[in-house]
């Protein structure tokens, strides 16, 4: 439950973000317009209020419990078996994200359809709009409608961005806080501590990172879920190479940064701190801890990887 909380809570804060990036990535290019994160936030409260910011938050809840859950818990596991005998190498620990992550992109390709497609049904046509009133009911449309094929539509591109963005936010999260945590900051004498500073500082490091890696892969799947008929995702990419240049790769990347930072700070300081609340103080960690972790707990939070091999072992 410690993974499903923080992941939850983290969708619910930043869904008005993840409409907005959708909507950028979807909107039809013209010449004359060129929407920003500002623009289409202001339009979407202008025409139908401050709550359609929600819209399709109950295909994010959906989408959290299975590919967030998936990719998360599924990575965890592997760490967890990995270092049963010696500290896995970074480079092991890179391959067992990516592999997170497809296993992610599989288990969570029907709830991305949906979110795709609620959040982005008001700004196509009257009458191409999906209307789901919830996940639920679009799940059962999209099979009744497009078999259960229509399950995995986009799912070569949802996969490749699942892979991406476990190895590129997971790992990094990892990377940048024993970065932080083993040196002082350069021309500085400040020193990171395993503190919320810390897990907010190495957040937002590792959401940049995903946030680049991602985009490219992140909206040819939007189109590709949100488009009607038959066209292929080389189709889709064809056509809109031809008509907006390869910079439509990075269409929303800011308001998927801004999405994406404050989502990965909530997951993983919510998920530190409900790894916390398992021990109240050192003395409660078995004798097979270390003093690392003990320091951990003295300071405030303990490390998230670390911390949650440990209560498995007990």
């Amino acid at each position: 439950m410690t993974v499903l909380s923080a992941i939850t809570v983290a969708a619910a804060c930043t869904h008005p973000l993840d409409l907005t990036k959708v909507r950028l990535q979807t909107i039809p290019a013209t010449r004359d317009t060129k929407p920003s994160m500002f623009s289409v936030l202001r339009s979407t409260v202008s025409q139908t209020g401050v709550r359609s910011l929600y819209t399709g938050l109950s295909a994010a809840f959906l989408r959290q419990m299975s590919y967030s859950l998936v990719r998360l818990g599924s990575y965890e596991k592997m760490k967890e078996i990995l270092s049963r005998n010696s500290s896995p190498s970074s480079g092991v620990l890179f391959l067992s994200a990516m592999a997170a992550g497809a296993m992610g992109g599989v288990a969570g390709n029907p709830a991305d359809i949906l979110l795709v497609r609620m959040t982005s049904d008001n700004i196509r046509p009257p009458d191409q709009r999906y209307n789901y009133t919830n996940a639920l009911s679009g799940l059962f449309r999209i099979v009744r409608e497009e078999g259960t094929t229509g399950l995995f539509r986009g799912l070569e591109a949802n996969v490749v961005r699942a892979i991406l963005m476990n190895a590129s936010q997971v790992a990094t999260y990892d990377y940048f806080k024993s970065k932080l945590l083993s040196r002082s900051l350069p021309f500085t004498s400040y020193q990171f501590k395993d503190n919320l500073l810390c897990h907010t500082a190495s957040s937002l490091l590792a959401g940049a990172v995903a946030t680049t890696v991602c985009s490219p892969a992140d909206v040819i799947r939007s189109r590709v879920m949100s488009a009607s008929g038959d066209a292929s995702m080389l189709d889709i990419l064809q056509t809109s190479l031809k008509k907006e240049g390869a910079t439509f790769l990075f269409k929303g990347w800011t308001p998927a940064f801004v999405r994406l930072g404050p989502n990965t700070v909530f997951m993983f300081v919510f998920f530190e701190v409900n790894s916390l609340c398992d021990y109240s103080s050192p003395h409660d960690l078995p004798a097979s801890t270390s003093l690392a972790t003990e320091t951990q707990l003295e300071n405030g939070v303990p490390n998230v990887m670390n911390n949650q091999q440990t209560r498995r072992q007990t």
